[in-house]
């Protein structure tokens, strides 16, 4: 068939033609819009799951949504070991353009930038006097506001300043933040102080963020109260329903069919992770040489499919480990696929738990394993167990 005409799209963070699966998701994020407009109180919210279950797919549909209604938006990606402030700041710029051409007061405007300024200035990595940031619009930094050098000030008086901008419109600002999991603990605390001013003030500003499945106990370790100040969402692979749906409607725009067991093993190989389902889909489609796309297909096409996960998918984490990270992820994935215990990895390798800390802790630090539970660990990847147990120890 005409590969031209593949509508799959197996990409880091690109949005599948049919975005099946994710109804609640979207209602629950339409309703904090709505609300936060209303003047309604509201908390901020984060979406946590696997990776390749569409945590960043399902971020950006937040963000088309959030400018559908004329919010100020901004996103970033988090990075261990980068404080978050200059990137908030660009984010912040951003949304702030957005809504300045309906503003009636380019003083306001104005005020603002000079303040996110100011605010970006103060990051402790630039050098003593220097800054190589600029807002694109020159106008002076503010003194005495923002730019205290503590984050935590800093931060909640930026988005006080910002959600002022957007009361003044009747609209909100949207600050969406990727690969939450890798902000800063310092600075996870001060986003989560920021975020509570905003609640109680009512401040039409919202943090959405999206990360691993260990992201919630990260927040609750900065701040007690982070526990009520968002509203979360675990996403996980799609039902068989979700599935096939989005193998099926975007074919049949292109007038392109499936048999019934075609649909059955392409199931079977993917397990309804969103990810493996565009890989599978794309390469059946690939292969198959007419419609309707049928099981001999799917099992032509299966191999293809895996070679390409195993290189792109999971070889390229693989890569990233030493040697002695990767006898620890080999040691998880004998024990098993479920969340295993740190001291059975330690059994296993015939080592101390304490001596195996500093590999732990890398490969969390990587994010190739995340601390499910107090002494449990697992992949961040699904079917990473199986691809290490297909590979040479």
């Amino acid at each position: 068939m005409d590969p031209v005409r593949n509508p799959y799209a197996p990409g880091a963070g690109q949005r599948p033609p049919e975005l099946a699966g994710r109804d609640r998701e979207l209602q629950q994020f339409e309703v904090v819009l709505e609300r936060v407009a209303r003047g309604r109180p509201e908390r901020s919210m984060v979406v946590t799951g696997l990776r390749g279950v569409g945590k960043t797919v399902l971020l950006n549909t937040f963000k088309s949504m959030a400018m559908q209604r004329l919010w100020g938006t901004g996103k970033i990606e988090a990075r261990p070991d980068q404080s978050i402030r200059r990137p908030v700041a660009a984010a912040l710029h951003m949304a702030i353009r957005e809504l300045a051409p309906r503003h009636r007061a380019p003083e306001r405007i104005e005020e603002f930038l000079g303040v996110l300024k100011a605010f970006a200035m103060r990051d402790p990595a630039a050098a003593k006097g220097t800054s190589h940031w600029s807002p694109g619009i020159e106008v002076p930094a503010s003194r005495g506001r923002a730019d205290s050098g503590d984050l935590e000030i800093d931060l909640t008086e930026l988005f006080v300043d910002a959600a002022g901008v957007a009361t003044d419109l009747a609209v909100g600002i949207a600050l969406f933040i990727d690969e939450m999991q890798d902000v800063p603990a310092a600075d996870v605390s001060a986003l989560c102080a920021a975020c509570h001013e905003l609640s109680q003030t009512g401040g039409p500003l919202i943090v959405v963020g999206a990360g691993l499945p260990h992201l919630p106990s990260v927040l609750s370790a900065s701040k007690s109260y982070s526990e009520r100040l968002f509203r979360y969402a675990r996403i996980d692979k799609l039902d068989r329903d979700a599935a096939d749906l989005a193998l099926i409607l975007p074919a049949r725009e292109e007038d392109v069919e499936f048999t019934p067991d075609a649909l059955d093993a392409l199931y079977e190989a993917a397990d309804g992770y969103p990810y493996f389902v565009q890989a599978y889909g794309k390469v059946a489609w690939d292969l198959a040489p007419r419609s309707p796309i049928t099981l001999d297909d799917v099992k032509v096409s299966a191999p293809e499919a895996e070679e390409e996960l195993a290189v792109g998918f999971f070889g390229s984490r693989y890569e990233r480990a030493t040697p002695a990270e990767r006898d620890y992820m080999h040691a998880m994935a004998q024990i098993g696929d479920e969340p295993v215990a740190t001291a059975e990895v330690a059994d296993a390798l015939g080592r101390k738990p304490s001596s195996l800390s500093p590999a732990r802790d890398s490969l969390i630090k990587k994010g190739l394993i995340y601390s499910a539970e107090r002494g449990l660990i697992a992949f961040t990847v699904p079917h990473f167990g199986k691809f290490l147990r297909a590979q040479p120890v």
